[in-house]
């Protein structure tokens, strides 16, 4: 598994390729420089979250979700009760996704979110707030697995991040304990077949995510040290001046 990034490796890539286009560089390092900053723009979601086991697209959690005006409060921050809304929100999409996924099951996976059969009751939940959000922005929601599944468990913890779009990082994180209830019986019980099955591939593709997003962000990393080499960074290196130069 490759090494988890620094929390700041977003915020540091950019300033560190400005620095490299301020400094002055040639039409191919532009080019690169070009891509890495593609790259951020359109794909920061899925390594920010990804790097921590996250998965995204598709119907996981909730995507692109406009904070409203009415969600502030007297200090215009997004009220702190608003990010648990967010997270309970996105936690049923996150249960409702697995239906679309396993067709076979789907009626029970509809009946977990329901006080019926077997379900998922919140035990607790738990918020860390980074920074206060303010309208006009967007949030992306996603949750994850802490640990692999395993059939005598009754009950499990879901990591959930909250990621402010227009600042393109960590806006809360929550901590939810999910015990497994038995309506009938009145008293937990164990995961159904058919959802250990599916949350222990959960796990493996949130591993894969891991290794895949970690990756790629160690990949851009490495090209903007390669653009450092190759610029300001050399023993040779002279700052390009422009226009100013020749007033010199």
């Amino acid at each position: 598994m490759p090494p988890a990034p620094s929390s700041r490796w977003l915020s540091d890539l950019l300033a560190r390729v400005g620095k490299c286009i301020i400094f002055g560089c040639e039409p191919t390092q532009i080019s690169r420089a070009a891509g890495v900053l593609r790259a951020v723009a359109t794909e920061w979601r899925g390594l920010a979250a990804g790097s921590e086991g996250f998965l995204t697209g598709g119907r996981r959690g909730m995507e692109g979700q406009q904070v409203v005006w009415g969600e502030q409060d007297s200090f215009q921050h997004v009220n702190n009760a608003n990010y648990i809304r967010y997270a309970e929100s996105a936690r049923v999409n996150w249960i409702m996704h697995f239906s679309a996924i396993d067709p076979a099951h789907r009626g029970e996976w509809r009946e977990l979110m329901k006080p019926k059969a077997t379900g998922l009751i919140l035990k607790s939940i738990t918020a860390e707030y980074k920074f206060p959000m303010t309208y006009p922005d967007r949030i992306s929601v996603y949750h994850k697995l802490r640990s692999l599944p395993e059939a005598s468990d009754t009950s499990l913890v879901l990591d959930c991040v909250i990621l402010s779009h227009k600042h393109r990082r960590v806006a809360a994180r929550t901590e939810e304990d999910i015990v497994i209830y038995d309506y009938k019986g009145a008293k937990k019980t164990t995961m159904p077949p058919f959802v250990l099955d599916v949350f222990r591939d959960t796990w493996r593709q949130q591993e894969e995510e891991t290794r895949r997003a970690r990756g790629r962000i160690w990949d851009l990393i490495n090209e903007v040290e390669t653009l450092e080499k190759e610029t300001w960074n050399r023993e040779d290196a002279v700052e390009d001046l422009g226009a100013a130069a020749g007033k010199s």
